[in-house]
């Protein structure tokens, strides 16, 4: 199991937000995206991404905690202040990137995240049904189990 907090969105979504890169560039970077997660569930890999969407004010809440708690100082930077101010532009290219990149053989699941509790709740849920839809058995022993235990009452015997 892997979790890429980002990966290869960020190239149509920061590059998008901040004009690093023509829109004839950034914009054909959603099919790229699909073929590779089409690419990687053709060789049995299970995709599951998750959208941990907050509000704005819950953001600001939690940087504010950031502030206050010296714990949690490594989390802030100056550069999450500067990104609010592109809110709208952020949301207008994960709303894009989300729906052109929801696939079947790779969905994107949309959390609300402003109660960690349910955030958590939710992921945890969908993992574990995919988990269980996978069927996944234990691989059959490759010795013969009930010549081992004879030999392992033997011993105890001796």
């Amino acid at each position: 199991m892997v979790i890429f907090n980002r990966s290869h969105y960020e190239d149509v979504l920061v590059v998008r937000v901040h004009h690093l890169v023509p829109k004839d560039v950034w914009s054909c970077r959603y099919e790229r995206i699909n073929t590779f997660e089409k690419g990687l569930v053709e060789h049995d890999t299970h995709i599951l991404k998750f959208f941990l969407y907050i509000s704005k004010d819950e953001q600001l809440a939690r940087f504010k905690e950031r502030l206050d708690e010296p714990a949690k100082h490594w989390k802030i930077s100056e550069a999450d202040y500067k990104e609010r101010s592109f809110w709208d532009d952020y949301m207008a290219a994960y709303e894009d990137a989300l729906s052109r990149c929801s696939t079947p053989h790779a969905p994107w699941f949309v959390i609300p995240a402003d109660h960690k509790w349910f955030r958590n709740l939710a992921v945890a849920r969908i993992v574990v049904e995919h988990l269980e839809g996978l069927k996944m058995k234990y691989p059959k022993p490759s010795v013969d189990i009930e010549e081992i235990r004879r030999e392992y009452h033997a011993a105890k015997e001796a």
